[in-house]
């Protein structure tokens, strides 16, 4: 099989690693600089901590106007405001939406047409022009945004993306100093997130042997570190090493894909303004316990990984393993959790089934009837 790597064009990571933002913008001598952020930053002093310094050589204008699980409208105002503002440059700091939309401001800006038009399942146009330098800097240990071409935006019952190659980061900054301030929720929301994106790389029949060592150490990280960070968001060793877990797992996510835990967490988000993290969170057990005859030796790798010791388990282990996960980090592990009722899994259903750019990668195929299951699982638990 012939397989094909992309990566941003230049990545630092490593603590302090954000002083080399002024490096490349010394290079770059940009006239206008869009930063792309959200309020709460703004109100925690993060963003004038991080980034006040630029406001002495540049001009700067600042865009909050950021929502969690962005909306279609959301991502067509910024657009709009980023084509009007003449920018030369975009800068997108704060967890996977502002840097989703960063990726949209520099380059849907930059063409005709409107964000609708280039929407993986609706849209009829083709980008044509690759827009302005994106600089993308994550504060959370979760969404990988910072090294995909991916865009994520909410429709009315389900998600959908704009994604090529021009949505890539010029520069990719992961600085794990910049997550200490992420509250415990948050961290285990995110860091399951980045779990999720390396286990199902992992398992992706996308996979290749570049992206399998991506992913494994992803894992390691992120299984050594998740709880440690949970517990304590001063531990510097534990937020560095799920910061280059989560970096790691992007890359693996990115080149080989997510599958089914996506597919079916979009309509969640989309439908109950579930965050994203969360989403995952709360199907990744009963999606493995679902995919695991079909994936039975690299899931066992994954769970000897995330315990550290190995042994064969039963698709009814591998569940209980990933729920005995979630649950420890304190994050909801039922659909009946979030009060999302038992009705709505037909439309759920209905609403993940469209994700076929998703579905196709699962190393078991998932129609109706095994999405129907998995949420029904999802909403009674381990009941």
């Amino acid at each position: 099989m012939i397989s094909t790597l992309r990566f941003p064009k230049q990545s630092y990571t490593g603590w302090g690693s954000i002083a080399k933002l002024f490096e490349e913008l010394e290079d770059m001598k940009p006239s206008r600089i869009l930063v792309v952020t959200d309020q709460t930053l703004v109100k925690i002093g993060l963003v004038h901590q991080y980034l006040s310094p630029l406001n002495e050589q540049y001009d700067v204008s600042l865009y909050t106007d950021v929502e969690p699980e962005p909306s279609l409208a959301c991502a067509e105002r910024l657009a709009a405001y980023a084509r009007e503002g003449g920018f030369d440059c975009v800068i997108g700091l704060g967890g996977g939406s502002a840097l989703d939309l960063a990726k949209i401001a520099a380059v849907i800006s930059q063409n005709e047409g409107d964000t609708a038009d280039y929407l993986n399942l609706t849209g009829t146009r083709k980008l044509k022009t690759r827009g302005v330098p994106k600089i993308l800097i994550p504060t959370t240990s979760g969404t990988g945004s910072e090294v995909t071409d991916i865009a994520v935006v909410s429709l009315e019952g389900t998600k959908d993306v704009v994604t090529h190659d021009f949505l890539l980061a010029d520069i990719a900054i992961v600085d794990p100093q910049l997550t200490l301030s992420v509250p415990k929720r948050i961290t285990a929301a995110t860091g399951i997130d980045a779990l999720t994106h390396a286990v199902e790389a992992f398992l992706s029949v996308n996979a290749n042997e570049a992206t399998d060592a991506l992913a494994i150490k992803a894992v390691e990280l992120i299984g050594g570190s998740l709880m440690n960070a949970v517990d304590n968001g001063e531990d510097r060793e534990a937020r560095t090493a799920m910061s280059y877990g989560s970096y790691l797992a992007g890359l693996a996510f990115f080149n080989a894909g997510v599958a089914g835990v996506h597919a079916l967490a979009y309509p969640l988000g989309s439908q109950f303004k579930l965050p994203h993290g969360e989403s995952n969170a709360v199907l990744l057990p009963y999606v493995m316990k679902t995919i695991s005859p079909s994936c039975r030796n690299k899931l066992n790798r994954v769970c000897n990984i995330l315990t550290n010791h190995g042994e064969e388990r039963t698709e009814d282990e591998i569940l209980t393993l990933f729920y005995k996960l979630v649950e420890s980090v304190g994050l909801p592990t039922t659909l009946k959790e979030y009060g999302i009722p038992e009705s709505s899994l037909s439309s759920l259903t209905e609403d993940a089934i469209k994700q076929k750019r998703l579905l196709a990668r699962s190393p078991k195929p998932l129609g109706k009837d095994e999405i129907y299951q998995i949420y029904q699982m999802a909403f009674n638990g381990l009941d």
